[in-house]
């Protein structure tokens, strides 16, 4: 309990989070990052005139530009006008072949075989890149990616969180399922926000699951029985609900509100409490995803089952009492006369089971359990109770007059405020989080939090630019993803340009494409792809001896700490997020213990003798094998002098008893193993 006594002390502070701002490039005037004294009345309409995330979305006109013939869509406008002012040219477009495999990466993780690849390089139609976009974005290898995304911000695991957060949750993957479905589907995001707030009241029987979104977090059980556990453990789990919910949809950390007015961005603790009493009215349950007849039948046939088993009881009692005998006796030999009669009883239970629908498939949701408001904490003290706050949205968001939530827990009115039009941040949030997965770097730099102390975006006016026009296609994600990759921007070079780099060394005016390495799912993908082991079936319960499976690293067992499976190790290892609370963003890091595993482990030895396998099924000699190699690694062929020395080391290495692996095999782990392969340039 100390752990959690500390935090309700500092109010949360680990999740509400402050960290040093980095240099900004927006000009223009800004709220001070100057802590709010206690108690304070906030200026609201200054907020809203000043600080960047809270201003309303407004489509700017593209600017002009001097290289127009540069420019392919608006996007690169607002790109090229902030470069031509820095003095910066844009790189060169990327080569064919490069382009491609980006694209393959970028939409579903997985790189292009040989033979896309020069399908692409021999369509010279004006619209052959157009016409990959769309295959891929067609292709339920999409969703697969995508929503892989929307799961860091979801802290999408399969529970299992340790002290006071030990529950398994066996059906989180039809939450996982859900998702995917949603990203292939195209659903409209202001839908899909809406869905994962309040699908248990609107549409219980496809998007009650969608709730989930809250319900794969923590429901923390005090360690005892009084009332000080009870309050602190109830206190971390609505914690984790506001955090999650104003982090992953409005990009503000409102937590950090829970115990006293956020010291930085205007939101008070009875913005927190009103939003907390929300979530305190709505349970997790395991709902039934079938009409409630479905569940009427099963409930009558298993009803049946249970009178039939007690009537074989009470017949084998009766007869046990009337001879004197247990009851195990009669069950194993009823004697003269009775074996017949529980021959019949017996069977008759039997047929009533084999007439019993199956059981109904359930998931882990939300659903309402009150109306009541809460009152605020103090000192985010459950027990110590200060001023009621009625249920509502923030009131930087919804004005100063805005009604309270008065429909039972207030999800669905909540809903309906995420995605309202007058709201800033849902559109802006969302199209962020979008250009990172594309680009490796976001227009704001800290996508879960567009408060006064998170980055200001580098293109304001291409973010809004994007938000109206997320918000004006009806909210559609592949309508988003095609713009920006029709732009010239996305399909620039990552080469490096010297008298760039010195001007703009972090890339921040986008100058070039970020190159970057793959995360873990994309790189384990990427490796079954080319061995040609992946197993491409859709969603269904998740594995937890994933190095030993050959389906897409999405479907692997996550615990919440990431200390239970086997596929935690392995993730953690290449920097798979702890899924604890809400991820803005993966971090990259490179360290010895990724190589030792590319060197050693028999995952990694074991797709070297795969690709080997491969290799001799579909060329005959080294130097075809080294060239089929090199176009299913690197989407290329080698060049001369790579040839030769693979050639020059298939000759030289002789097997050995310390050596069970081929040269061959060597080799491929080799090229398995090399940067150029998990690399996305």
């Amino acid at each position: 309990m100390m752990v959690l006594a500390v935090v309700v002390l500092l109010g949360g502070a680990g999740r509400g989070g402050s960290r040093v701002n980095g240099a900004g490039v927006e000009s223009g005037a800004e709220v001070s990052a100057e802590p709010a004294p206690a108690e304070a009345s906030y200026d609201w309409e200054k907020y809203r005139r000043e600080h960047w995330s809270f201003r309303p979305v407004r489509k700017p006109l593209p600017p002009d530009v001097r290289e127009s013939a540069w420019v392919n869509n608006p996007i690169d406008r607002f790109i090229l006008d902030r470069l031509e002012q820095a003095g910066l040219k844009p790189s060169p477009p990327a080569d064919r072949r490069t382009l491609v495999r980006r694209v393959y990466l970028d939409l579903i993780g997985l790189p292009p075989s040989p033979e896309e690849v020069q399908e692409f390089l021999d369509d010279r139609a004006p619209d052959a890149f157009e016409k990959v976009v769309e295959s891929l974005l067609s292709s339920p290898r999409y969703g697969e990616r995508w929503g892989r995304f929307w799961l860091d911000t979801a802290r999408y695991s399969d529970g299992l969180g340790g002290f006071l957060d030990n529950r398994a949750l066996p059906q989180a993957w039809r939450f996982r399922d859900w998702v995917v479905d949603a990203w292939n589907r195209d659903r409209p995001y202001d839908e899909f926000v809406q869905a994962q707030i309040a699908g248990d009241l609107t549409d219980p029987e496809h998007d009650g699951r969608a709730t989930g979104f809250f319900a794969m977090g923590p429901t923390y059980i005090s360690d005892g029985g009084d009332p000080e556990a009870k309050a602190q453990a109830e206190a971390e789990t609505l914690s984790d609900r506001v955090d999650t919910f104003a982090r992953g949809f409005l990009g503000l950390t409102a937590a950090c509100a829970r115990c006293h007015d956020h010291k930085f961005d205007p939101i008070t603790t009875a913005d927190y409490y009103a939003m907390a009493g929300i979530f305190r009215n709505s349970d997790v349950a395991d709902v039934p995803l079938v009409p409630g007849e479905v569940v009427g039948r099963y409930k009558e046939a298993q009803e049946l089952i249970r009178a039939q088993n007690e009537k074989i009881r009470a017949f084998v009692k009766d007869q046990a009492q009337r001879l004197g005998v247990k009851e195990s006796e009669v069950e194993k030999q009823p004697g003269d006369g009775l074996q017949a009669e529980l021959d019949e009883l017996r069977e008759e239970l039997e047929r009533r089971k084999a007439a019993s629908p199956p059981q109904f498939p359930t998931a882990h949701c939300l659903v309402d359990s009150g109306s009541e408001d809460m009152h605020i904490a103090i000192r985010g003290d459950l027990r110590r109770k200060g001023e009621r706050a009625p249920r509502r949205f923030l009131q930087i968001l919804a004005g100063e007059g805005a009604p309270p939530f008065d429909q039972g827990s207030g999800r669905r009115q909540l809903a309906k405020a995420v995605v309202d039009p007058g709201n800033p941040l849902t559109a802006r949030v969302m199209v962020n989080r979008i250009w990172l997965q594309h680009f490796g770097g976001a227009l704001v730099e800290s996508p879960s939090n567009f408060g006064v102390i998170g980055e200001k975006p580098s293109h304001p006016e291409l973010l809004d630019w994007l938000a109206a026009t997320f918000v004006e296609s009806g909210w559609s994600i592949k309508r988003l993803h095609r713009i920006i990759l029709g732009s010239s921007t996305w399909r620039m070079s990552s080469g490096a340009v010297a008298g760039n780099m010195t001007v703009d060394a972090g890339n921040r005016l986008l100058w070039r494409m970020n190159p970057r390495k793959m995360d873990v799912e994309a790189w384990r993908d990427s490796l079954l792809q080319v061995t040609g082991e992946l197993e491409t079936g859709l969603g269904g319960v998740p594995t937890e001896h994933l190095l030993e499976s050959r389906r897409r690293t999405l479907y692997a067992k996550i615990s919440r700490n990431g200390d239970r499976f086997e596929s935690d190790e392995f993730l953690r290892l290449f920097d798979f997020p702890m899924p604890r609370a809400t991820s803005p963003k993966r971090v990259q890091s490179t360290v010895p213990q990724q190589y030792l595993f590319m060197m050693n482990s028999p995952f990694m030895i074991g797709r070297a003798r795969a690709l080997v396998g491969r290799l001799e099924r579909e060329r005959d000699g080294d130097a075809a094998r080294i060239d089929r190699a090199y176009e299913l690694l690197y989407g290329r062929v080698p060049s001369g002098r790579e040839r030769d020395l693979g050639i020059a080391f298939l000759s030289a290495v002789v097997q050995s008893q310390d050596q069970p692996m081929t040269p061959w095999q060597q080799y491929a782990q080799v090229l398995l193993s090399a940067h150029e392969f998990m690399q996305i340039q």
